[in-house]
């Protein structure tokens, strides 16, 4: 993942040619490179068998069928996702965040909140717009830090606190070791840590 903002790729995964069309042009009136759009999910799959991106700007209702079907083979590509779609249920916010989406904004927040969610994501920083936040009560204090994290990272995660070490992880996980590593700097991020030793404190504290 480029942490350049000017230099990471942008996939569009949105079912409207129209609203596609306006993104990729407010993006590039930022120099944000799209480098590629698509309006389904088998179509965005396909697309990534042929390129590689940094961020996958992913709308939930696409003509295949939902977004959160794609969120699982983004998450294990390590492709960082902003889900921006108009659904705002809470439900939905939460599911997209558990299948691994690292950002979550609403199509009627204002074109800035869009331009601080795309930065903050391509820096692999959890945003939720303040639509999204709204909704989740995500500052209500109910909420523990790592209950943020998807499925494959509270794995790890827990993984972490019972003092396994990244090769350990992968070999029981049945994945590269360098896979591991690139979750434990997403959840290092997520969870607003410094340093791994951090991540290993709070993970143990949590077990």
């Amino acid at each position: 993942m480029n942490n350049n903002s000017s230099n990471f790729r942008i996939l569009i995964v949105d079912d409207h040619p129209a609203i596609r069309t306006g993104i990729s042009i407010l993006l590039k009136s930022r120099n944000i490179d799209v480098a590629a759009e698509a309006d389904s999910w088998t179509e965005a799959l396909a697309i990534l068998e042929q390129d590689q991106f940094d961020i996958v700007l992913l709308d939930l209702t696409l003509k295949d069928g939902s977004g959160l079907n794609l969120l699982p083979e983004l998450e294990s590509r390590n492709i960082y996702v902003l889900v921006y779609t108009m659904h705002e249920s809470s439900d939905l916010i939460k599911k997209a965040l558990d299948q691994g989406a690292l950002g979550y904004v609403s199509k009627q927040e204002e074109t800035d909140i869009l331009f601080e969610a795309i930065d903050m994501v391509a820096h692999g920083k959890r945003f939720l717009s303040p639509c999204a936040q709204r909704n989740l009560n995500i500052n209500s204090g109910d909420q523990k830090p790592e209950e943020t994290l998807s499925k494959r990272e509270k794995q790890i995660f827990v993984y972490i606190g019972k003092g396994f070490g990244s090769t350990e992880i992968a070999e029981k996980l049945n994945l590269s070791r360098s896979t591991i590593e690139t979750y434990c700097t997403r959840i290092t991020h997520k969870l607003n840590l410094e340093t791994r030793r951090e991540l290993r404190k709070l993970a143990i504290s949590s077990i």
